[in-house]
């Protein structure tokens, strides 16, 4: 079967440039340097990195809200970085984000229904009263009272906003949805319910999510497969069970030895992994492997040449010239 969405080699370069005594420099920070992957239908894959690794651009790129420098990505077959502005918005409909922050994402002077009801009236879906009947139907589906339609954003809570920003993003029946840290800025107890709420309408729509976190045991929740990213490429990408009871890359291992498990007795005799240095910057990215700053089992091919993502066993790839 054709994956939903298929990512080949996808670059987002931005280039910055300073002025100085003489003349300006020109420099160019690579968020995103040649990341694919893809994702089954119904499938939620969870996308992992530190602040800064070029997860959101990723998703930003995806959903093509920012230029792609090179790579393609395919939905549904067609290639979104070649369709015309009039066919990429026909196509929006398939696929929608929800963002990080429901407090930024939502404009404060619009009632929700203002809110839900702009993405119909800007593909033009149904008449006045049949799009409030329809926000009404979505405010339902993820558990928020139809009595909210005429509230602004300041009289909910964050979780409520979330639920909001949720089915704004459902409101054209998409197939496909992009999650970027929807979690992280609201209370642990509330995180759950989300979490909960999310995998319900998965199955409900027959959904498919890419789940972007920087919170491992968020996504080991709700992700069948998992792909971590380190410096704007993704260095390990396996099924879940897999990934957390074997990692290879010790980025990977060194990331999933910070989980807490909850477990006093295994949690106290475990190793961790304490990484040295600091994130190099994407202004200028080490020649060989990105991660052969701060990784203990560093070679000498590691600062010569750039291990590829490759398949070591059955669905599971790693970039690194251990193996």
């Amino acid at each position: 079967m054709d994956p939903l969405l298929q990512v080949n080699d996808l670059k987002v370069h931005f280039t910055s440039e300073k002025a100085f005594a003489g003349g300006k420099s020109r420099a160019v920070l690579r968020a995103v340097d040649g990341v694919s992957f893809s994702i089954e239908k119904g499938e939620v894959l969870g996308l992992v990195g530190e602040s800064g690794c070029g997860k959101s651009t990723v998703s930003r790129a995806i959903l093509q809200l920012i230029p792609v420098t090179g790579g393609e990505v395919y939905f549904q077959g067609r290639n979104l970085a070649r369709l015309s502005e009039r066919a990429l918005r026909r196509e929006r409909v398939r696929f929608q984000m929800i963002f990080q922050d429901p407090y930024a994402s939502l404009n404060p002077s619009m009632t929700v229904q203002q809110t839900i009801s702009e993405l119909l009236m800007i593909h033009g879906v149904g008449t006045k009263a049949e799009r409030r009947a329809r926000v009404r139907e979505i405010l339902e589906e993820v558990e928020l009272s139809p009595e909210f339609l005429d509230r602004y954003p300041h009289e909910f809570s964050g979780g409520q906003r979330q639920r909001i920003s949720i089915a704004r993003a459902l409101v054209l029946h998409p197939a496909f949805l992009v999650a970027d840290e929807p979690v992280s800025s609201l209370d642990v107890s509330v995180q759950a319910q989300i979490i909960n709420l999310l995998q319900e309408l998965q199955d409900r729509f027959e959904l498919t999510y890419l789940f972007i976190s920087h919170d491992l045991s968020v996504v080991r929740h709700i992700s069948r497969r998992i792909a971590i990213m380190y410096l704007g490429r993704i260095v390990e990408l396996a099924v879940t069970a897999q990934l957390y009871d074997e990692p290879l890359h010790p980025y990977s291992q060194a990331l999933l030895s910070a989980v807490p498990i909850p477990d006093p007795e295994v949690e106290q005799h475990r190793k961790r992994i304490l990484l040295t240095g600091e994130v190099p910057s994407g202004f200028e990215i080490p020649r060989g492997c990105r991660f052969n700053s701060r990784c203990w089992r560093r070679m000498d091919v590691c600062f010569e040449q750039e291990p590829e993502l490759r398949e070591v066993r059955p669905g599971h790839y790693v970039a690194c010239h251990l193996y």
